[in-house]
C-alpha cells in the first residue's frame, strides 16, 4: 500500500501568494482585491477579460487566479481557464455568481482548484485559496515523484531527512518505512565502489548541489541493512515546486546483478526496432488493401453500372419503336426476353461486386461503420414490410414478432439492413409455398465470465450483459448438420438442394457473418423437425 506523504519545503503562504483578479465589474473587482489584502495576499493586477486575463497571466505569472466566468469579449472566464492551465499550469479558482447547471459542468471539465460564489465572505475566500494552494503543491510534488519512479524509490527533502520509501526499496535496503521515517539518508543508503569498497558520495547529494540528474556509474554497490551488498544502477533527481525551487530529491534505483541490465537494454532496443519494421510493413499492407479497395471499386463497378443504364436506355428506344413487344416476333425470339436476362445477370454480377468489396473492406478493418440509435420496435415492421408482399405472392405466411419496450439498439443501420434483409430473402426464396416465415426480436442476458487477476485462485466472476436476439425461422428446408458449419463459407452450397436454381451471388451469408461480427455480435443456424433458425445476437451499443 502506497504511503502517501509530504516534504517540508519553501511552501507559499498567504503573505507571499500574488493572485491576479479576472473580474469585468470594477466595483467587484476592487472590492474583492480589499478583501484579499486584508487577508495578507499580494493582488498582483485586475483583467476585465478573458483575453487580459491570458496576457496578464503570462506576463506577471501569479501564484492564483481568481476568475469570473462571465466576462467581457468572445471569450469567458472558462475558456481563459483551459488556456492558461493548459500553457502555464496556474491554479484557478472560479468567482462567479452562476450556479447553474451547465455552467458548473462546462467549468468542472477544467478541473478548477476551487469555486467561490457571490456574494463572497471573507472566510470562504480564505478557505477556498489556501486549499487551492495546498492541493496545487502537494499535486505538484506527487507527479513530479510519478514521473521518476522506477523500481526502488527513495525521497528526500532539502536536509536530507527521508520523507517516502516504497516496498521495493525497503526490500532492497533491508529497512522498512516506519525505521526510516525522517532519518538522514546517509543512514540508510550506504553505497560504495565495487573495486575500491570504499564509500562514495550518495548521488542524491550531488543532485542537490548541482540540481541536475545524476546518473550512477558501473560498479556501484548498495549496504543493506544486513550487510549484504547489491550491485545498483539509475539515477538521483531534484524535485522542484512550480515556481522551481528546489524542494527535495528522488532515488531511483534497482538490482543491477550480473550485470543484466546493459543486455535486457539491448534486447528490448532490438525488439522494438523489430516491431517498428512489423508495424511499419502492416501499414504499408493496409495503404495496399485501401488503396486496392478505392481503385478496384470504380473499374469493377463502373462498366456494370453503365452496362445496366444502357440496358435501359436500350429497351425505352426499343419500346418507342414499337419493337420491345412486337407480336410479329416468336416469345423465344422476344426482345424483351434477352433484355430481362441482360438485365438480371448484370444485377447479379453487380451484387457480387459489391459483397466481395464489403468484404475486403471488413477483412481490411475500414469497412465504415456510423453509429446511431435504433429503434428495432419501428424499423424492423418497415424493413419487413416488402417481404410481406413477396411472402404472399409465394403463398407464404410471414410473421413479424417484436416487443414493443425494447431499449433502443446502438449500431450501423446500413449493416443491420443489410444482416436482416439477406437472411429474410433466403428465407423467402428457400421457403415452400404453404410454408411459413418467422422473425423475432427480444433482448437476452448472457453470461460473461471474467477471470480476477488480483486474486491469487484466479477465480472466474460470472455476470449478465443484455443482448438483443433477432431470430429469422422458415420451415420446410432442412440443411443437414454436416453442411450446418459450411453455409458460411464464400461460394459454398449445399449439394442436392435446389440452392443452384435460385439467383445470388453464394456469398450472401458469408458477408452477413463478417458483418455480424464486425458489429461484435455472433450468428448461428440450427436446422430439425422441419424448420431452419438464424440467431443473431448483437450488444446493446458498440
Amino acid at each position: 500500500m502506497m504511503k502517501i506523504i509530504s516534504i517540508s519545503s519553501n511552501a507559499q503562504t498567504k503573505e507571499t501568494v500574488r493572485v491576479l483578479v479576472v473580474e469585468d465589474e470594477y466595483i467587484l473587482a476592487i472590492n474583492l482585491q480589499e478583501s484579499l489584502e486584508s487577508l495578507g495576499y499580494v493582488v498582483l493586477d485586475i483583467a476585465d477579460s478573458a483575453e487580459g486575463a491570458i496576457a496578464k497571466a503570462t506576463e506577471l505569472r501569479p501564484n492564483l487566479i481568481l476568475m469570473d466566468i462571465r466576462l467581457r469579449g468572445e471569450m469567458d472566464g472558462i475558456q481563459a481557464a483551459e488556456q492558461i492551465w493548459h500553457h502555464l499550469q496556474i491554479p484557478i479558482i472560479y468567482v462567479t455568481g452562476h450556479s447553474d447547471q451547465s455552467t458548473v459542468e462546462r467549468a468542472t471539465l477544467t478541473s478548477p482548484f476551487g469555486y467561490i460564489l457571490k456574494p463572497i465572505k471573507e472566510q470562504e475566500l480564505y478557505v477556498a485559496i489556501q486549499t487551492a494552494l495546498n492541493r496545487y503543491d502537494r499535486e505538484q510534488f506527487l507527479s513530479s515523484v510519478l514521473r521518476g519512479m522506477g523500481d526502488g524509490v527513495i525521497v528526500v527533502d532539502t536536509e536530507l531527512n527521508i520523507k517516502y520509501i516504497n516496498q521495493v526499496a525497503e526490500a532492497l535496503t533491508g529497512w522498512q518505512w516506519n525505521e526510516a521515517k525522517d532519518k538522514i539518508l546517509t543512514e540508510v543508503i550506504k553505497i560504495i565502489d565495487e573495486q575500491t569498497q570504499l564509500p562514495i558520495e550518495n548521488p542524491i547529494i550531488a543532485a542537490l548541489q548541482q540540481e541536475t540528474t545524476i546518473y550512477l556509474g558501473s560498479g556501484i554497490l548498495l549496504v543493506a541493512k544486513d550487510g549484504i551488498t547489491i550491485p545498483i544502477a539509475d539515477s538521483a533527481t531534484p524535485v522542484r515546486n512550480n515556481n522551481g525551487v528546489i524542494t527535495g530529491a528522488v532515488f531511483v534505483f534497482r538490482d543491477d546483478t550480473q550485470r543484466r541490465l546493459t543486455e535486457e537494454r539491448n534486447l528490448a532496443a532490438e525488439r522494438a526496432q523489430q516491431l517498428e519494421i512489423r508495424v511499419a510493413e502492416l501499414q504499408r499492407l493496409n495503404q495496399l488493401k485501401e488503396d486496392f479497395l478505392a481503385t478496384t471499386s470504380h473499374e469493377m463497378r463502373t462498366p456494370l453500372s453503365n452496362i445496366k443504364m444502357a440496358i435501359s436506355v436500350l429497351e425505352n428506344i426499343l419500346d418507342r419503336q414499337g419493337i420491345l413487344n412486337s407480336n410479329a416476333l416468336s416469345p423465344s425470339e422476344s426482345v424483351g426476353r434477352y433484355l430481362t436476362i441482360l438485365r438480371d445477370q448484370c444485377e447479379q454480377e453487380l451484387e457480387l461486386v459489391d459483397n466481395l468489396l464489403h468484404l475486403r473492406m471488413i477483412d481490411a478493418d475500414v469497412y465504415p461503420l456510423e453509429l446511431t440509435s435504433i429503434k428495432l420496435q419501428n424499423w424492423l415492421p418497415h424493413i419487413a414490410e416488402s417481404f410481406h408482399e413477396r411472402a404472399q405472392a409465394r403463398q407464404q405466411s410471414f410473421q413479424v414478432s417484436v416487443f414493443p419496450d425494447l431499449p433502443p439498439l446502438v449500431s450501423d443501420l446500413a449493416s443491420l439492413t443489410e444482416i436482416v434483409s439477406e437472411l429474410l430473402n433466403n428465407a423467402c426464396k428457400y421457403t415452400p409455398p404453404d410454408g411459413q416465415i418467422v422473425l423475432n426480436v427480444q433482448v437476452i442476458d448472457i453470461t460473461k465470465s471474467l477471470i480476477n487477476e488480483d486474486a491469487k485462485s484466479g477465480i472466474l466472476h460470472n455476470f449478465q450483459v443484455p443482448y438483443f436476439q433477432i431470430t429469422i425461422s422458415n420451415s420446410g428446408v432442412i440443411i443437414p448438420k454436416k453442411e450446418q458449419s459450411q453455409i458460411f463459407e464464400p461460394f459454398y452450397r449445399i449439394p442436392e438442394s435446389d440452392r443452384w436454381q435460385q439467383s445470388g451471388t453464394g456469398l450472401g451469408l458469408t458477408l452477413v457473418k463478417k458483418l455480424v461480427e464486425y458489429l461484435q455480435g455472433t450468428i448461428e443456424v440450427t436446422s430439425s423437425q422441419g424448420w431452419t433458425t438464424f440467431t443473431v445476437q448483437l450488444p446493446l451499443s458498440l
